[in-house]
């Protein structure tokens, strides 16, 4: 579990599951790139995160879905750390859509940024690890991308693309010593805590009936600095260095994978 030394790039760095892997990862000792659209927010989270140490931070804008933003900023990065040892990928979008109605903008945006913006950052780092003798990638699945989703039709199909995407990397970039596994969180963003104040009576318990009722560790989604950031510095260590191509469920016990 140890990160002194390792070089590493967090996507999304600028809120949420992001940022407190950017925080953990610089307390462990880490030197970090966050990425991010949102500047002024990432920017301030890194200035912060410099002032816990003993890792160093800087901030990188980037449009995951744009494939020469991704490589002027992969590149740009990789002057700064010299190499790149992990590549955590939380950055997506999620927003409602029925599979009667869904737009096709909708379903394109949904899939540039989560699927695409997978592919272009995994493709990018896959580089840069393999010149320096190989990496861990981590990048974000849901249990959306298992079950149904009435509510959420185009999220779903993207996160089940990221699944496939990442046992498939896996087992193509491990003769690069290059492991790929996805992170299948259940955790209090504050998009989560945003969407659940703006949500009336109905909506709060068609939620909890839908999510937290099924997550046998207390009903509750977790905390992304306590229970998430923990695993994010396992699979950016050696530690986890035979474990690839899984879908790692990190929810409380929300659903299972096989």
């Amino acid at each position: 579990m140890e990160l002194k030394g390792k070089k590493i790039i967090v996507t999304g760095s600028a809120r949420g599951m992001g940022e407190s892997t950017l925080r953990a990862y610089v307390r462990a000792g880490a030197d970090v790139i966050g990425m991010d659209v949102t500047d002024d927010a990432g920017s301030k989270i890194v200035d912060e995160a410099n002032t816990e140490g003993p890792g160093t931070a800087a901030y990188l804008h980037v449009d995951i879905a744009d494939k020469d933003s991704v490589g002027k900023a992969f590149s740009e990065a990789l002057s700064i750390l010299g190499k790149l040892d992990a590549l955590a990928h939380p950055a997506a979008i999620q927003r409602s859509s029925d599979a009667g109605n869904v737009s096709v903008e909708d379903w394109d945006q949904m899939f540039a940024i989560n699927v695409r913006g997978t592919m272009l950052t995994n493709q990018a780092a896959h580089g840069y690890m393999k010149d320096s003798g190989g990496g861990s990638i981590i990048n974000f699945g849901s249990i959306s991308g298992l079950r149904s989703e009435p509510s959420a039709i185009a999220y779903s199909a993207a996160k089940g693309a990221v699944h496939s995407w990442t046992r498939t990397a896996a087992g193509t970039w491990g003769k690069d010593n290059i492991r790929v596994n996805a992170i299948l969180p259940a955790m209090a963003t504050p998009m989560y805590l945003e969407a659940m104040e703006r949500a009336d009576e109905e909506q709060r318990t068609a939620s909890y009936w839908m999510n937290r009722r099924s997550i046998a560790l207390g009903e509750e989604y977790g905390d992304p600095d306590t229970d998430l950031a923990p695993v994010m510095i396992f699979f950016a260590s050696d530690a986890s260095r035979f474990i690839t191509g899984q879908l790692i469920p990190v929810d409380g016990g929300q659903t299972s994978v096989r």
